[in-house]
Order: C-alpha cells, then structure tokens, then sequence
C-alpha cells in the first residue's frame, strides 16, 4: 500500500485549504489523518472508514471535513477557518483492519497557516 499527502501550502488565519491523500495497492479499511507541529508529537486529527463513518479530535470538529471516494483511493481533508495552531505537516496513514494500527504511512505535507 502507498498513500502520498498533497495540497498543503501557506495560507492567512481564517482561511481554507484541502488537502488529498492518494491510495494505492490494497483496498484500506480506514484512513486517518495525522499532524505534527513543530517540537511536538504527532496527533490524530480525524480519520474515515470505508463505509463513510468520520471520527475528528475535538480541537478540529467543524472545521474539518474527511471526505473519500468509493473506492477509498483519494481521502481529503477540508480544513475551514484555519489558525496559526493548525501549522504542521500533515500526513495521511492507512490500515487494513479496523483493529489493527495505521501501517501504511505516506509522507506529509506542510500546511502553514499566518496570523
């Protein structure tokens, strides 16, 4: 399996951004997105199954929308009235099961966001 993060970039507080996650080799059960900020650790953001079900961290809910196409080869994250603390590099992981962990890691993608 091989996912790759695109669609980051610089963009002013308040503003909007999507970002894609492209899948290929085997069909994914789940998709999550995950940032790092700088000096910090790596953190869930949200993440979509293959039947559609979202789960969000509280710190992006209604801001953040995951959407996917049915064949769960491109999941996006649609990031709405972004601030300053959402600046990390963002990166998008699959599984195969829904209980086993995120194995399959693409690299990111940097989304800064100025005041």
């Amino acid at each position: 399996v091989q996912l790759q993060a695109s669609g980051g970039g610089l963009v002013q507080a308040g503003g909007s951004l999507r970002l894609s996650c492209a899948a290929s080799g085997r069909t994914l059960c789940e998709v999550g997105w995950f940032r790092q900020a700088p000096g910090k650790g790596r953190d869930f953001v949200g993440g979509i199954t293959s039947d559609g079900s979202t789960s969000y961290t509280d710190s992006v809910k209604g801001r953040f929308t995951i959407s996917r196409d049915r064949a769960m080869n491109s999941v996006y994250l649609r990031m709405n009235s972004l601030t300053p603390e959402d600046t990390a590099l963002y990166s998008c992981a699959g599984r195969l099961l829904s209980t086993s962990q995120y194995n399959y890691w693409g690299q990111g993608t940097q989304v800064t966001v100025s005041s």
